[in-house]
């Protein structure tokens, strides 16, 4: 194998450090980020001999042109700096999460009085995280069951308050334990924290154990209302638990990875076993080089895992052996401060937990792949957007929304939904604009988002309604119009707390995309792909808002009409609006046709028809 003469100068002079290394090309782009324990030896292995690389790695060799490397202090660092190297880069022949921005985080934060909360990113500022969820629904699953059952708080409040407060809505309907208005003490407050961070952490055996102490204590005192609300909770997690069909001999913490790989999809699967019972699982999808062995995918997919990971179990059970297991095994050591086990099951019901994970992961691949070819062209154009727009999640789902009215009467909003950039029409909603200010778009565009949002939230928050009409929350939120109805927006989200949804607008004029905080709009290229999309879900907003629009106004017309003829009262009024739906349909209407609507005699129809055809 021949290498350059700068590739060569530099392979002589590797230090024995561990650290990263950065491949680049012939122009200096950086096609691949590795890690290794001591540099020397991992980079200098690529130029040895073909004979023992695959083939993904000797497509790479042949257009490495250059290699950078920086050292770090400890093998663990590594770690960390290879992964935000990798999403720093993309590089084309890394393997590597697909949309991995987008996974959220359940939060308890800390502070007096913790609340739960959810957030994209997670920062060293001493709260406590649970995730990263692949599902959105899931993870709003879990949040609403968690404050069902321990009902911390989740508005923003500043604790310490000056003095107490009313409570609001949530204290009355069971959500909140009120600490604004003194009625829990702050230690009483920390059990119900503290619970709630073992269900989330998926821990129900060690849960139900403490609640069943706790309830036996609170009736031996005699604190009868105290047992009772400890009595319904058990009751709901021992329900939870009962239904976890996987359980093993010993209370311990496992993960087991599914893995499977087709061409250059992957998808790994994620069984988090916690106190010896499934907590829990997660899908995640790869994007794997030509050419990538099932080992190399799972060596590359496990440090991009356990980084963003807020839990380190006892054991990480594999479905295939990989060279690196003992660094891995050593890295997640360092994080977890206590020993932990890399292996490959052979048999009994840990290889069964394996299998169980690598079933779903073939699945889970198989139902991806039957639409990704409708979405292939949808996605690049909404990678393109997150991208471009710097996005926190890829816009999955990107909700638009529109005003239309005439002088500020029969004012109407659309609301259309987009997902995987395609239509989703049995999602879309529309409005009637109750807002009596006159033509003020501002007011009705907040009265309009309030209205969804306020019911979305409602329904995530009722238990008695798993999928309601509103209950799916966007990753994006579209705007049709500039800085001062964005701004309107963003207002919205931060009342209702769902600052989390990133939020656009689109100018019509010069078609230029505004962002929160920005002064500048962004202008995308007139021929880009996520430009034309935006155009697309902006344009179909606008149009559904005019249909109905319309139809009120065509309503109204005919209601105005009706009102001056003798003999239509009230009903009858309704009856024919009902079936004709405008003025203009009613005048092309025979006195038949008329009569045939029930409860309006021949003598009234005749009328109706001499009437219209005399204005």
């Amino acid at each position: 194998m021949t290498t350059n003469k700068r590739i060569a100068d530099k392979l002589k002079h590797l230090p024995t450090s561990p650290g990263v290394y950065l491949m680049k090309d012939v122009n200096g782009d950086v096609i691949y980020v590795g890690k290794a324990v001591v540099l020397r030896n991992r980079v200098r292995s690529y130029f040895h001999s073909s004979k023992g690389l695959t083939r993904k790695t000797r497509r790479l060799v042949q257009e490495i042109s250059d290699i950078e490397v920086i050292q770090t202090a400890t093998e663990s660092e590594a770690f960390i700096l290879e992964e935000s190297l990798i999403k720093r880069f993309q590089p084309h022949f890394n393997i590597r999460l697909r949309d991995d921005k987008r996974y959220p985080y359940l939060k308890i934060t800390n502070e007096p009085f913790p609340r739960l909360m959810i957030v994209r990113r997670r920062k060293d500022d001493g709260a406590r995280y649970f995730g990263p969820y692949t599902s959105s629904k899931a993870m709003r699953s879990t949040m609403k069951l968690t404050q069902k059952l321990f009902p911390i708080r989740t508005c923003t409040l500043k604790f310490p308050l000056n003095k107490p407060r009313r409570p609001c809505l949530d204290y009355h309907i069971g959500r909140c334990l009120a600490p604004c208005a003194d009625l829990v003490s702050e230690q009483e407050y920390k059990v119900d924290v503290d619970q709630a961070a073992m269900l989330l952490e998926g821990r129900l055996t060690g849960l139900v154990k403490q609640m069943r102490e706790q309830m036996d204590r609170a009736a031996k005192e005699e604190n009868f209302e105290q047992a009772a609300r400890l009595r319904d909770q058990l009751a709901a997690v021992t329900h939870a638990l009962e239904r976890q069909s996987v359980s093993l001999s010993r209370m311990i913490d496992i993960d087991a990875i599914g893995l499977t790989v087709q061409g250059q999809r992957a998808c790994a699967e994620v069984f988090r076993i916690r106190d010896g019972r499934l907590g829990g699982r997660e899908t995640f999808h790869l994007r794997a080089p030509e050419g990538s062995t099932m080992s190399e995918v799972l060596s590359a997919f496990l440090p991009q895992y356990y980084v963003a990971a807020t839990v380190i179990p006892q054991e990480v059970l594999l479905p295939i052996e990989i060279d690196d297991a003992d660094e891995i095994a050593d890295w997640l050591t360092s994080l977890r401060a206590r020993h932990v086990h890399v292996k490959l099951p052979q048999r009994g019901e840990k290889r069964h937990l394996v299998e169980m994970a690598n079933e779903n992961a073939r699945y889970s691949l198989n139902r991806e792949q039957k639409s990704a070819t409708v979405r292939d062209e949808s996605s690049e154009a909404l990678s393109e957007l997150a991208t471009a727009l710097s996005l926190s999640s890829f816009p999955q789902r990107i909700e638009a929304y529109d005003i239309s009215n005439t002088q500020g009467t029969e004012a109407t909003g659309s609301m259309v939904v987009f997902e995987d950039g395609r239509p989703r029409r049995d999602a879309y909603r529309q409005f009637k604009v109750h807002l009596d200010e006159g033509p003020n778009d501002y007011a009705m565009m907040a009265e309009v988002l309030r209205r969804r949002f306020r019911r979305g939230l409602a329904e995530l928050n009722d238990p008695a309604i798993t999928e309601g009409k509103f209950s799916r929350l966007p990753d994006l939120l579209l705007i049709d119009g500039g800085k001062g109805q964005l701004h309107v927006a963003v207002e919205v989200l931060a009342e209702l707390h769902l600052d989390e949804i990133e939020a656009i607008g689109l100018a019509k004029r010069h078609e230029e995309v505004f962002r929160p905080g920005e002064s500048e709009p962004y202008v995308l290229p007139q021929d880009s792909k996520p430009l034309l999309l935006l155009r697309q879900i902006r344009d179909e907003a606008h149009r559904f808002a005019i249909t109905y629009h319309r139809k009120l106004r065509a309503r109204r017309n005919l209601s105005s009409v009706l009102d001056q003829i003798p003999g239509v009262g009230k009903v009858r009024k309704a009856a024919l609006i009902n079936h004709f739906g405008s003025l203009q349909k009613l005048s092309q209407a025979s006195v038949e046709q008329i009569a045939a609507v029930p409860g309006i005699p021949q003598p009234l129809a005749e009328q109706i028809v001499k009437r219209l055809a005399s204005s």
